[in-house]
C-alpha cells in the first residue's frame, strides 16, 4: 500500500488530475481508497452490481458487453461512472486482465466530489466524449 505522498505523486501524473494544485491533490487522496484486484477478478458485473468509481493506477482491465470485449483500460483510465451518474446497473463487465491497482471513490460521494473538483469533472467529460466518438467510429 502506498503512502499518501506516493499517491499524491501518482495522481499528479494522471491526466484526470493534471489541473489540480498540490493542496487539492492532497484533499483528493484523503477521499479515495486504494483497492487491489487479482487477475481474472470481476470488478463490475453487467446488469447487476457496481456502485463505486474506480481510477486505475496499475494494471489492465477488460470492458466486456454481452460477452464481447469492447475495450481495454489501463493506467489513468476510470470506470463505474456511467452507472453512478445514471443510477442504473453497469452496462458492462469490467474484469482485471492482470493484477489491478485502483483508487476507489464510493458511489454516494461521487456527486459532491465532481462538484468540488470541476477540473476533474471536465477531464471526465472529455474522456467520455472520446469514448463516445470511438464507439461511433466502430459502427
Amino acid at each position: 500500500m502506498a503512502t499518501r505522498e506516493e499517491l499524491i505523486d501518482l495522481l499528479s501524473g494522471l491526466a484526470l488530475f493534471a489541473d489540480l494544485p498540490r493542496p487539492q491533490l492532497e484533499a483528493v487522496v484523503h477521499r479515495l481508497e486504494e483497492e487491489y484486484f487479482a487477475e481474472g477478478q470481476r470488478i463490475l458485473r453487467q446488469g447487476f452490481s457496481g456502485s463505486n468509481l474506480y481510477i486505475i493506477l496499475e494494471g489492465e482491465a477488460a470492458v466486456t458487453i454481452d460477452g464481447t470485449q469492447r475495450s481495454t483500460l489501463g493506467k489513468g483510465d476510470f470506470f463505474g461512472e456511467v452507472s453512478l451518474l445514471l443510477g442504473e446497473p453497469p452496462i458492462a463487465d469490467v474484469v482485471a486482465l492482470r493484477p489491478l491497482r485502483c483508487l476507489m471513490l464510493p458511489g454516494p460521494e461521487v456527486e459532491s466530489f465532481l462538484l468540488t473538483y470541476p477540473h476533474v469533472t471536465y477531464r471526465m467529460l472529455q474522456a467520455e466524449a472520446r469514448r463516445l466518438r470511438n464507439t461511433s467510429l466502430w459502427r
